[in-house]
């Protein structure tokens, strides 16, 4: 399983507007191209002056789902965000490759 993790730093002047398109138009607009399982937008717990970051993360099944998703998807998409947004979001991406995963209450072993 796999990850397309995109980092955006927002200004906090363009916050609200911000959220409320990635919740309402931008991420709906991801999934619907079905190179993606799901999304998840987390906010980046961390202080910094100038705004906040938010990690949206989209699951996909194999390298050639984001291959294609990149090639004939993601330009248009990023080209409305910059039209949209300027500068006052800005992404970076990252792809993330799951090399295990634990389910439950972790119990260290005895001693």
């Amino acid at each position: 399983m796999y990850t397309y993790n995109v980092t955006v730093n927002v200004d906090d002047s363009i916050h609200a507007e911000w959220l409320h398109w990635m919740r309402n138009t931008h991420m709906p607009e991801v999934l619907a191209t079905g190179m993606f399982l799901d999304a998840v937008l987390h906010e980046v717990m961390i202080d910094e002056d100038g705004g906040r970051t938010y990690a949206a993360q989209y699951r996909f099944a194999s390298p050639e789902d984001l291959q294609l998703y990149q090639q004939v998807h993601a330009p248009g998409l990023q080209e409305k965000s910059a039209a949209k947004f300027g500068s006052k979001a800005l992404a970076f991406r990252t792809i993330l490759r799951r090399v295990d995963q634990l389910d439950g209450p972790v119990i260290p072993p005895s001693l």
